[in-house]
């Protein structure tokens, strides 16, 4: 962060100051644990934790300055909505780095993909600021902002939305250069009344444009595509189907998709899963319009890897078992795309699929895990455990599609499926472990990466 004073932030946020107006600060945090000296401290009240209890160890830790909705031992700036406090201090703090720097800011969204897509640019684009994990929503995105300094060229954002307007208020915080939409599909349904107001939740991207801002689409989803109406300028598309920014010869080498771009020489991604497709081209159309050389940018997308954990990370551990650990987050359309992958990693090989519940999905939750489980019969997925209550659906049209015997197994727990694991796997198997980030599965996928079953 550039460094700014006490008195600064008090203005941009409508706060009252208690302490030095003279007091700099050069850091954002809401974790006490993570702050550093000359850091403001941000107190969250939560539904189990008090961030105002916190404020002496994040002053011990060296914080210059706290932002509080209720008064401390320590100097601070009141405000009645810390929330919106911080949304507030980082659209002013954008402000205040466009007007000193030549800054490019690039938003992502969509159903499936923004992490790897923004992990992709983190490795290509110069004095770039993205991210950490998946930092999406109305506090992520504006820390993620203020971790911007005077050498940041290029501020890549994730843009989550779970309801109409969350992008809306996300973009008014920091409008756009470059917006770019990846997919629209089932995550979140359960606040969401159909496919189509997502589509409408997502387009909101692309409506936060500056003036001059390019809408960077998937041609390959019609519901993205027709984007383009609502877009003020420039519309730059990408896709296998007709597009700017086209794969061309899309073939697969147990799972790693092979490619051209155009004219561009034929490549193959060092990331796990066709559906990557999607994420290279539109990392690929964000580079070019950042002025980067084609040639180089493909290159870069192309070598690039996973950054974020638990995303499509691949393992193959000592005793011939490979993992495939994409245990952060689930929807529909990625557990298919998940399953496709792990039958190409495979290639051939015994293929063992381990499924928790996919969350946030309201009432259709049972319908889409019935989708899951007659998915894993038509495609051939040697053994599948399901894990949890809320998958338990999945198991039960496994059953009925016709996954007799040991082709399909139902566990309650973690700890349960880890034992059914240690009994199942042998060499040259390959494992999945898919689920939403809330079901805990990804704890299960660690285990299976830290050892031998």
């Amino acid at each position: 962060m550039r460094p700014v004073s006490a008195q600064w932030i008090a203005n941009a946020v409508s706060g009252t100051l208690a302490g030095d107006v003279d007091t700099m600060v050069s850091g954002v945090d809401k974790d006490s644990r993570a702050i550093q000296p000359g850091w403001l401290y941000v107190a969250f009240v939560g539904e189990r934790v008090d961030g105002h209890d916190y404020v002496p160890q994040a002053m011990a830790a060296g914080a210059a300055l706290c932002l509080v909705s209720e008064p401390v031992d320590a100097p601070h700036v009141l405000v009645v909505d810390v929330q919106a406090a911080l949304g507030a201090l980082a659209r002013a703090y954008l402000a205040l780095l466009r007007t000193e720097n030549e800054l490019t800011v690039i938003g992502i969204t969509g159903s499936n993909g923004k992490t790897t897509t923004k992990d992709l640019l983190a490795q290509v684009l110069p004095d770039v600021v993205a991210p950490v994990g998946s930092f999406n929503n109305e506090i992520g995105m504006p820390l993620t902002v203020l971790r911007a300094d005077a050498s940041t060229r290029h501020l890549v954002l994730e843009m989550g939305a779970s309801g109409l307007g969350h992008i809306d208020y996300l973009t008014s915080i920091a409008p756009l250069d470059i917006a770019v939409v990846l997919t629209v599909g089932t995550a979140h349904m359960g606040e969401y009344a159909s496919p189509d107001d997502v589509a409408v939740a997502k387009s909101e991207i692309v409506k936060g444009l500056v003036p001059g801002g390019v809408a960077i689409l998937n041609a390959d989803d019609a519901r993205v595509a027709a984007m383009a109406a609502v877009a003020a300028g420039d519309v730059v598309t990408f896709g296998t189907s007709e597009s700017t920014h086209r794969a061309i010869g899309l073939t697969s080498d147990r799972g790693r998709a092979s490619f051209e771009i155009g004219a561009l020489p034929r490549r193959t991604l060092t990331l796990v899963g066709e559906h990557h497709v999607t994420n290279a081209l539109a990392a690929f159309s964000v580079a070019l319009q950042c002025g980067l050389d084609a040639e180089q940018a493909w290159e870069s997308i192309a070598a690039a890897r996973p950054l974020s954990a638990h995303r499509m990370a691949l393992t193959e551990r000592p005793d011939g078992v490979t993992v495939i650990d994409d245990a952060y987050n689930a929807s529909i359309e990625s557990v298919r795309a998940a399953l496709r992958a792990l039958k190409l990693v495979a290639d051939g090989g015994r293929t063992v699929a381990v499924l928790g519940e996919i969350r946030e999905l309201g009432e259709s939750s049972i319908a889409i895990h019935e989708q899951i489980g007659t998915e894993v019969v038509r495609l051939r997925i040697d053994r599948t455990i399901i894990v949890g209550a809320g998958a338990r659906a999945a198991y039960v049209a496994a059953v009925r599609e016709g996954s007799w015997g040991d082709e399909a197994a139902y566990v309650a727990t973690l700890d349960e499926a880890r034992a059914l694991l240690e009994e199942t796997l042998r060499p040259g198997d390959t494992v999945l472990v898919k689920a939403s980030h809330g079901s805990g599965l990804w704890e299960l996928a660690d285990q299976l990466v830290g050892g031998d079953a």
